[in-house]
């Protein structure tokens, strides 16, 4: 599968951002997707799921802030983000859940303070 991450970009603190990752070569509806996120110097870590079926699953430091969705009509994946923070600040991977093993380029998200 291929996956494309957009929307990144500079924001300060308290703004929003839509990322956007538009999946092909495989049957997207039925996989499960999430998002993940990379801060300098850290491990890559968990940010949101969506199930194939529609349930949804949030990291602690997201949850009520971040909104993660789906339309599978055109095989993209999407991530709401609201009240950015700096500690926000990383770079954002979409992939399956389990993970393929080739990731995207991912987007860079930077929230000045």
């Amino acid at each position: 599968a291929q996956l494309v991450e957009s929307g990144g970009g500079l924001v300060q603190t308290g703004g929003s951002l839509r990322l956007s990752c538009a999946v092909s070569g495989s049957d997207f509806r039925t996989l499960d997707m999430g998002w993940f996120r990379q801060a300098p110097g850290k491990q890559r870590e968990f940010v949101a799921r969506i199930t194939s079926g529609g349930l949804i699953f949030y990291d602690a430091s997201v949850k009520g802030r971040f909104t993660i969705s789906r339309d599978n009509a055109v095989n993209t994946l999407y991530l709401r983000m609201s009240s950015l923070k700096p500690d926000d600040t990383a770079v954002y991977y979409c992939n399956r859940l389990p993970p393929f093993v080739n990731w995207g380029q991912g987007t860079q998200v930077t929230v000045s303070s």
